[in-house]
């Protein structure tokens, strides 16, 4: 498969893009991953996407002198090495990873149309939320979807800390200005850490959003 790689920074930390032809891929680019066979059963979209979040993990463990191609665990999730945290996203034919000692979560998401901002708003921020949103002087596309991609960061992040799969109204939007966003956890998430605070930078990459947790909570 044709991939690219480069990097860029964000939130501190360096994150790793693989742009890839999934029209170039075959089924022997697989042989790559020590666990291909658990991918067998995935259509060849799937087996693409996967592809290209590894490559980009494999070159963010690089960072830390590790040679080590992520497997998959028992709820899909990729297996980090030891002391490490590492997060995986992509869309569309990017790619994205990241690594650090501390935990991290990185989603990479196209922009809601107009349309699909309307029919999905409600599931995704409470009233309370939208208007924020609406007052951010963000367009609201942009806005909701920042909302959205910034809890999947914070639960790729986090997800240690619940058994169960969280669902939006498991963290709050309580602030949105350019570059952060930041989410108070519910206790729909975890009573245990119900009122604690993240900051999630973000940027925009012409019609896609990408936002990073690379900081721990913070008590409210």
């Amino acid at each position: 498969m044709n991939t690219q790689h480069s990097t860029f920074s964000l939130g501190g930390l360096t994150l790793h893009r693989i742009d890839f032809d999934p029209a170039t891929f075959t089924d022997a680019d697989l042989l790559w991953l020590p666990h291909h066979a658990k991918l067998q059963p995935a259509g060849n979209k799937r087996k693409a996407e996967h592809l290209a979040g590894r490559l980009a993990a494999f070159y963010a463990l690089r960072q830390y002198g590790l040679r080590h191609i992520a497997d998959i665990g028992d709820r899909r999730q990729p297996i980090w090495p030891p002391e490490i945290y590492g997060s995986i996203s992509h869309s569309g034919t990017t790619a994205l990873a990241v690594g650090a000692k501390h935990p991290v979560g990185v989603d990479l998401d196209a922009i809601f149309t107009p349309v699909m901002a309307n029919e999905v708003v409600g599931s995704i921020v409470t009233p309370e939320e939208r208007c924020m949103l609406e007052a951010s002087g963000l367009p609201f596309e942009l806005a909701l979807t920042l909302a959205f991609s910034a809890k999947e960061s914070l639960y790729k992040a986090y997800s240690f800390a619940t058994s169960e799969l969280p669902g939006f109204n498991s963290a709050q939007v309580i602030a949105l200005n350019a570059g952060q966003i930041t989410l108070r956890l519910t206790e729909a998430f975890s009573p245990g850490l119900a009122g604690e605070m993240c900051q999630i930078h973000w940027r925009q990459d012409h019609r896609q959003v990408i936002t990073l947790l690379s900081k721990t909570l913070q008590s409210a």
